[in-house]
């Protein structure tokens, strides 16, 4: 059965760093493109990065390009997003994306067919 399980959110302060963790069970990492998308109440869900299942590529929302990371790591299932100068609009529910069928890095959740439940980012300014 594939769960994807984030954890890492908290609360902090801008201009700080935050790093979130997704654990993909069910063997689904090893096939997968993975992205991390998010959302604010009352708005829609906005992509945010994502790396293909390789992990030579990734992409990411120019709101964020040059701030964030994303990174995978196979043995422990476990893809991360390192987010450095955190901005008070970094604010939202930050949720773990995998899909199945594709092997690349996309923009799009619709490529994604398994998602976390999300996890909190709170940045206060």
């Amino acid at each position: 059965q594939v769960q994807l399980v984030e954890s890492g959110g908290g609360l902090v302060q801008a201009g700080e760093s935050l790093r979130v963790s997704c654990i993909a069970y069910g063997h689904i990492l090893s096939r997968s493109g993975m992205a991390w998308f998010r959302q604010v109440l009352g708005k829609e869900r906005e992509f945010v990065a994502s790396i293909s299942r390789s992990g030579r590529s990734s992409l990411y929302a120019a709101s964020v390009k040059g701030r964030f990371i994303i990174s995978r790591d196979s043995g422990k299932n476990t893809i991360y997003l390192q987010m450095n100068s955190l901005e008070p609009d970094d604010t939202g529910v930050y949720y773990c994306a995998a899909a199945s069928l594709y092997e690349l890095a996309y923009d799009v959740g619709e490529k994604y067919d398994y998602w976390g439940q999300g996890i909190q980012v709170t940045v206060s300014s």
